[in-house]
Formats: C-alpha cells, sequence, structure tokens
C-alpha cells in the first residue's frame, strides 16, 4: 500500500488482516463491549511475511520490490518508492533511530524537485475543479449523437454518473455495440447488478432522435468533418428547446467555423472529451466570442457532474492539447522519415517521462485521426504533414485499430517493436519535446488559456505530460527559458524553421531574470 499509493475499504482491509474487526457504526458501542469482556490474543502476522522481515531476507526481498516498482516508477522521476524500500531494509531494533532515518529521508524527499511539482499538479487539479462550480444549472438529461467510440464513450460516462442519456445513431448495430459496451463497464465498475441494472436504464438508444426535445444538453460526437457538421446542426436546432445548449465534440476544428449555419449560434459550445473517456480526466469547454456565459456555466457544470475536469478553452484550430501536442507528434514522424527506429523515438519520451511516446501514441490514438488533425493544424499554422503519414494511411494501416501503423500488433494489442539496446541521442529528445514546448509558448502568448498554470494543468490532464515536471510551463522556468531558447535557435539553424522560437520565449526570460 504504502509503496503504490493505493487505498483501502474498511472490508477490504479486513480480508487481507489490516484490521482486525469492521462493524457498522450504530453496533460500535456493543462491539467495543464485547471485545473488552473477552479480549482477544494479538494477531501474529503470518509465516511468509515475518519471514520476509527477517534481516537475512531483507536484502532478497527489497530486490524483488525495486523490480516490481520499477516497472512502474522511474526511479530518476519518482524516487520515494525507492526510498522507502531503502529505508525499509535498514530499519532495525533502534526505534529512535529508525524515526531519524525516515525524517532524514522524508526532508529530502519533500524538498526535491518531484514532490513540488507533484504538490502543484495537485493544486492545478483542485483549481481545474473550480472552473465548474459555477452558477450553471447542472444538466440532468443529455442528448448525444453519434454511436461511434467517442460517442458511445461520452454516452456511456454520462449514465455512470447518473445521467439520463439517449444516443442517437442511423446504424442500429452501432447502439447495440454501445450497450454492449456500458454493461461491460458498468459490470466492471459498479459489481452489484441492481446498481448495473439502473445504469443500462439511464442509457437508452435512440435512433429517431426522440430524447432531443426533452435535453438540458445536446453533444455532437460525429466524425471530424465541418460540412458534416453544419448540416446536422440544422435539423437539430429546431427540434431543441430554447433553452438547451448544444454541444460538439470536436477536436481541432474553431467553433467559428460551424456556428454560422445556427440561427442560435451563442448557444453553441464545445465540449472536447479525450480518448478513453473511462480514464482521461480532462474535458476542455471551448468558447468563441458570440458562446453565451451561461450555456459555457452548464457545459463547466455538466463535466464536474461526471467527475471530469472542465478547463475553459478559447476557440482556435487544434484548442489547447492537441494544438500542443501534434508539433511533437509531426516531429516524431519525420524523424521516422529520416530512417529513426520508432521504437528509439518513442524511448526519448519515456526518458523525458511522458507515459507514452509519441509514435505509439499516434498508433493508438488512429493515424487516420492523426491525419485529419494535422490537415486542419497544417492549413491554419503552415505546417508540413510528413507523406509517411499519408502513405500509412492511404494502405489502410491506422494503428492499434487495424492492427498495423507505425507498430505492428497482434491479438493481445501488444507491439511487436522493441526499443533495442542502445540509447536515444539526446537530439531525438530534444527535436520532440522542444517542439512540444515552442507550441506551448505559442499558445500561452495567445492567451489560448487564461494563463500559464491552466496551460500546465490542462497537458498534463488532457496528455499525461510528465507530472514530475509541474506540466510545460513550469519546465520551462525549471530548465531556463535562455537555454531552452538558444537550443531551439541551434535546431531551427539545422533542421528548419519549424524549430524557430515563439515570440513568447522573449517575455518569458524577461520574467525569468
Amino acid at each position: 500500500m504504502m509503496l503504490t499509493g493505493r487505498t483501502l475499504a474498511a472490508r477490504q482491509a479486513l480480508k487481507i488482516g489490516l484490521v482486525d474487526y469492521v462493524v457498522p457504526e450504530r453496533h460500535l458501542d456493543n462491539a467495543l463491549r464485547a471485545l473488552l469482556a473477552a479480549p482477544q490474543a494479538p494477531r501474529r502476522l503470518p509465516l511468509r511475511e515475518r519471514l520476509a522481515g527477517l534481516p537475512l531476507a531483507r536484502p532478497i526481498v527489497a530486490h524483488f520490490l525495486r523490480r516490481s516498482v520499477a516497472g512502474k516508477a522511474d526511479p530518476r522521476h519518482y524516487p520515494a518508492p525507492y526510498a522507502l524500500i531503502e529505508l525499509w531494509l535498514g530499519f532495525g531494533r533502534d526505534q529512535a533511530a529508525n524515526y531519524q532515518a525516515e525524517a532524514q529521508s522524508v526532508a529530502r524527499l519533500i524538498t526535491g524537485s518531484s514532490a513540488r511539482n507533484l504538490v502543484r499538479v495537485f493544486l492545478l487539479q483542485e483549481r481545474l475543479k473550480a472552473q465548474g462550480k459555477v452558477d450553471g444549472d447542472r444538466p440532468r438529461a443529455i442528448h448525444v449523437v453519434g454511436g461511434g467510440v467517442m460517442g458511445g464513450d461520452i454516452a456511456i460516462w454520462c449514465a455512470l454518473q447518473g445521467l439520463r442519456v439517449t444516443i442517437q445513431d442511423l446504424d442500429k448495430a452501432r447502439l447495440g455495440q454501445v450497450v454492449k459496451r456500458g454493461h461491460l463497464l458498468f459490470t466492471r465498475l459498479l459489481k452489484e447488478r441492481r446498481a448495473v441494472e439502473a445504469a443500462l436504464d439511464r442509457l437508452v438508444p435512440d435512433p429517431d432522435g426522440h430524447g432531443i426535445v426533452r435535453a438540458d444538453l445536446v453533444i455532437e460526437a460525429i466524425f471530424e468533418n465541418a460540412d458534416a457538421k453544419r448540416e446536422l446542426y440544422r435539423r437539430l436546432e429546431p427540434r431543441m428547446r430554447p433553452d438547451a445548449v448544444l454541444a460538439s465534440n470536436t477536436s481541432s476544428i474553431p467553433l467559428e467555423e460551424l456556428a454560422g449555419c445556427l440561427s442560435h449560434p451563442e448557444r453553441l459550445v464545445g465540449l472536447h472529451f479525450f480518448n478513453p473517456v473511462d480514464k482521461m480526466q480532462l474535458v476542455e469547454v471551448v468558447a468563441m466570442a458570440a458562446s453565451d456565459a451561461t450555456a459555457l456555466a452548464r457545459a463547466a457544470a455538466l463535466v464536474l457532474a461526471i467527475k471530469r475536469l472542465p478547463l475553459p478553452v478559447r476557440s482556435s484550430p487544434g484548442f489547447l492539447v492537441n494544438r500542443i501536442l501534434m508539433p511533437y507528434l509531426l516531429e516524431a514522424v519525420t524523424l521516422v522519415e529520416e530512417g529513426v527506429s520508432p521504437a528509439l523515438i518513442d524511448r526519448a519520451a519515456t526518458d523525458f517521462g511522458m507515459p507514452m511516446g509519441p509514435i505509439r501514441l499516434a498508433d493508438a490514438v488512429g493515424l487516420d485521426i492523426c491525419l485529419s488533425v494535422a490537415g486542419i493544424f497544417a492549413r491554419h499554422y503552415n505546417t508540413v504533414v510528413p507523406s509517411r503519414l499519408e502513405e500509412l494511411v492511404a494502405a489502410g494501416h491506422l494503428g492499434r485499430k487495424s492492427g498495423r501503423g507505425f507498430y505492428e500488433y497482434g491479438k493481445s494489442h501488444d507491439s511487436k517493436a522493441t526499443a533495442g539496446g542502445s540509447p536515444p541521442s539526446a537530439e531525438i529528445g530534444d527535436r520532440i519535446m522542444l517542439r512540444l514546448l515552442n507550441e506551448a509558448v505559442a499558445c500561452w502568448r495567445e492567451q489560448v488559456v487564461a494563463d500559464a498554470d491552466l496551460l500546465d494543468g490542462g497537458v498534463i490532464f488532457g496528455s499525461g505530460f510528465a507530472p514530475f515536471r509541474g506540466g510545460p510551463m513550469q519546465h520551462i522556468r525549471d530548465a531556463g527559458p535562455e537555454e531552452l531558447y538558444a537550443r531551439l535557435c541551434e535546431l531551427a539553424e539545422r533542421h528548419g524553421a519549424r524549430f524557430a522560437p515563439d515570440s513568447g520565449w522573449q517575455e518569458l526570460i524577461k520574467q525569468q531574470r
């Protein structure tokens, strides 16, 4: 429990022997009297655990503990579990010495950069939660249009959190798949039969869209095509209640490009969920200049009600997270075109602290989706889309979902490629990460979000950006904006204008001085 930070419910603690008794609070007095009247002998640890704590056995146990922890936490980035093992290994009979060693170890950890940045991440999470605690009424009836992976998963998650959800799609078989996926998730998370049945009752397939007229909020989650979305809005708006909110799950299209067909464009907001919906905490709440404040407040209130973190974002191509990630992904594909192994590129990213490398991430998202977003990004930011990405999509190699992308996947969905023995060069890591940091600075300068803290929170919870670094802007401050600016200039001379530092770096350097 200490190594993983895991928490246990009372009955779980009883099962593993961490506590001796669990009783309902109303029976506590009687249980205490019974225990005092017939005290039990102290419980002895099981033989295996007593043996593991013997001085001769501890080094062997510590070895296996380190190996187990290494699969989840890199000691360069997360030193606390390893420090805990070392303390346990050195504990002896002198309790005062044990406590002194623990105090010194904790002092070193808590003043280190990892601990300080992880505390910062917690505070950023609390600030994001506060974005949904506004005067917006919590929507109770949701209608989702689009029964694909994203639309279906949004509907399933909302139903799990107690909302009544209708989901619409022309393909009834697809709606059946949504219900099937919902049943699997509800069974896994809720466990009790009645709770599972109640959640399924709240998830209503609605091929004809009868739920539109009753919905407090309608979420459009069809494929990423502006013309198709506008055509859908023309059909939806006349059927919606006058006070209902229309939300698009678009991942990259500015709302201004979608709102022109609406009689009441102020009702349109963006609710950009991230895949997989049941695991990714962030939802971008996207506003354009015409968006109504009440509609935005209700959208943010919905996000908080379904236990997600709302991030207010200004409407612009790619919004925040996808815009910052796209140069990172495109640079990784460019490196592949230059002959660098995808596994080596991914290893450079995970060495930096990213939870997944950019090539593996592209495969997981879907190369067709990456190409679509990259096309939108290229039109607005004068970026070249690598031909390798276009070639793979044209060949039907779409990533994990098709069984092949940059990597090949078997039935277990594990990649067949490995990183090999040689470590990646420093330049590989610099090229992918500095493209990401440069775009973060551009978003900060353009105020895509209100400030640097919200930017950091958005990128951490929307992409998994190395939490121990505190977010892109915090990492820039810690690493030194002057040094990173100089490195970008070197890369621009060697590889071209895509590395040209954004003008926002000058302001960051001025602030640091």
